[in-house]
């Protein structure tokens, strides 16, 4: 309620409009830690979701039966919605930032033990015979030869991984851990039009920034095809 001689002042909160600075410059820590959340979830997911692709595709390439069983639960995983998924996992890990990551790396699975093993499969097989005959054992040969070759369509499947993480994220916010789908989803609530553009715009940079990122780590990791079309 307003009190007597109380004068409300007319500003882009009160008229609730969704373009706000005053928003931003107000509510900056909350921006900021909402921010950090959500980098720290994502960034946490598809690493623990690459270090567990790798290791599982190089284990089954050369199975055709075990490859197929891989895939395909992967492909189940990810046909479950995002909602239920992270409702499924809380007996497991309780509402925490926890279940939110290890739904997030199930849901990657199927994007990157994909990307593994289709850049594996696009190594001339010249190549890596010429390789074995000069002498490169199974360990070398994979490091030294099949990986680098690999590596263009690992890190395309890298960068889809990591955008959708991003934006997955946000659904975490059911179990209080969205990071910006946290403001998101409270501003939705309220109707708060300010709070739910300025997250969601900040969302849509850390896409951006993370995939520009990949692209520039890509480009440092295999500089002899820069310049390539």
């Amino acid at each position: 309620m307003v009190g007597p001689g109380f004068v409300l002042t007319d500003t882009c909160l009160t008229r609730n409009t969704w373009v706000c600075p005053l928003y931003v410059r107000t509510r900056s820590d909350e921006l900021v830690e909402a921010t950090v959340s959500h980098v720290l979830i994502s960034f946490s997911a598809v690493l623990v979701a690459l270090l567990v692709a790798v290791p599982v595709a190089l284990a089954v390439r050369r199975s055709p039966r075990w490859r197929q069983a891989v895939e395909g639960t992967a492909a189940v995983v990810y046909t479950i919605p995002s909602l239920a998924l992270f409702v499924l996992l809380v007996p497991l890990a309780g509402l925490s930032a926890l279940t939110v990551v290890v739904g997030l790396v199930l849901y990657a699975q199927t994007i990157l033990i994909r990307a593994v093993l289709v850049g594996l499969g696009t190594v001339p097989v010249e190549v890596t015979d010429a390789a074995t005959g000069m002498g490169y054992g199974p360990g070398r040969l994979l490091w030294r030869v099949e990986a680098p070759l690999a590596l263009p369509t690992v890190m395309a499947g890298l960068r889809v991984a990591a955008v959708s993480t991003v934006a997955l994220t946000t659904v975490g916010a059911i179990i209080g851990h969205g990071g910006l789908g946290n403001l998101i989803y409270a501003g939705l609530r309220s109707v708060f039009r300010a709070e739910v553009l300025t997250a969601s715009v900040l969302c849509v940079l850390l896409a951006v920034v993370a995939d520009l990122s990949l692209v520039g780590l890509q480009r440092a990791l295999t500089p002899w095809r820069r310049g390539v079309g």
